[in-house]
């Protein structure tokens, strides 16, 4: 994954296209080794099936790779 300070122009390539297909739940998209979503809000299921849906058909190539997991992290400021 690269580092929270440098640009990821894969990721934000995949942002840009997620908006053209009216994916507009998603804010940024990071990828490295796996990819990181960025919702702004709650996290409902529907979303979640969406992710899964986004996963299987968009992210990842079904004849050579599984999805291996979906993890939902509370990214909330930590304050100091």
């Amino acid at each position: 994954m690269p580092k929270a300070e440098l640009l990821d122009p894969q990721g934000k390539a995949v942002t840009g296209a997620l908006a053209r297909l009216g994916k507009v739940a998603y804010s940024e998209v990071r990828i490295g080794k796996r990819f990181e979503l960025t919702v702004e809000g709650e996290v409902t299921d529907a979303l979640l099936d969406d992710v899964r849906q986004l996963a299987d058909d968009v992210f990842s190539n079904s004849v050579i790779e599984d999805v291996v997991s979906i993890t939902v992290v509370d990214a909330a400021p930590v304050s100091a």
